[in-house]
């Protein structure tokens, strides 16, 4: 059976073109142009996915997405945001929000978020044996992290810091969910410390990374096996991480 997604987006023609879009990939949709009628459709229906724009007219995005979650605390939010809407975005992520499109996107950048939000809804039952994203596997029982055939060696801090991101894999987590989850100092600069860290051992050029990925102002994402479409665009913002992440 295809998932159902509900699109809540005040906007026809957004909602027209994620109609169109997903039903394409065989998505069956729900709309709702609300919040009100999000939570009339949420109240009869049992959507696999909702993808929630923050700007709507009868109540702030935000406290949908609060609404939401108390009520159906399994269910993937995928948020759309404007572009320069950092806070906002690390907001709905602290949330509960699985993940966030920014406006303007592509379709295919949706579409990778959609799968990797579903994917971990999945996986939330259990941990997958062994994560593979471009050379790089991590055996999650045997606690074996290899780059190609070369086993690499992680400290049990890296590890755990990696273990997060592998069970995450495609979704932005911020820099407050990284600290809470592998308990760290609340200072950002340690974040950073074990993401170069990481990147030294697990990337081809540490430099350019293509598997840690970087969301300026947000937090990281480990690279899903199937978000290849948009992996330039995100390489290009994370070259010289030592530069550009100046910011928590």
């Amino acid at each position: 059976m295809s998932p159902t997604i509900l699109v809540v987006d005040d906007e026809p023609p957004i909602r027209k073109l994620l109609r169109m879009g997903l039903a394409t990939q065989g998505y069956a949709i729900l709309e709702a142009p609300n919040a009100a009628t999000a939570l009339e459709v949420l109240g009869r229906e049992s959507p696999d996915l909702v993808i929630l724009d923050l700007g709507l007219p009868d109540m702030p995005g935000h406290d949908l997405l609060r609404a939401i979650r108390a009520s159906h605390p399994g269910l993937p939010i995928v948020v759309l945001s404007s572009r320069d809407d950092e806070a906002g975005k690390v907001e709905a992520l602290d949330l509960g929000a699985d993940d966030y499109v920014t406006k303007p996107f592509g379709m295919a950048e949706l579409l990778a978020r959609l799968r990797a939000a579903l994917r971990h809804q999945l996986a939330a039952q259990g941990e997958r044996p062994v994560f593979r994203v471009d050379g790089l596997s991590v055996d999650l029982v045997r606690r074996i992290v290899k780059v190609g055939d070369a086993e690499v060696k992680l400290t049990p801090r890296e590890y755990d810091f990696l273990r997060v991101l592998v069970l995450h894999a495609g979704k932005v987590l911020t820099h407050a969910q990284l600290m809470h989850a592998v308990s760290v100092s609340s200072e950002p600069q340690y974040l950073r410390v074990y993401v170069r860290q990481l990147r030294q051992k697990l990337e081809a050029d540490p430099e350019r990374p293509r598997i840690l990925l970087t969301e300026t102002g947000v937090g990281y994402r480990l690279r899903a096996p199937d978000d290849e479409p948009n992996l330039k665009l995100r390489a290009a913002t994370d070259a010289k991480p030592a530069v550009t992440e100046t910011s928590p």
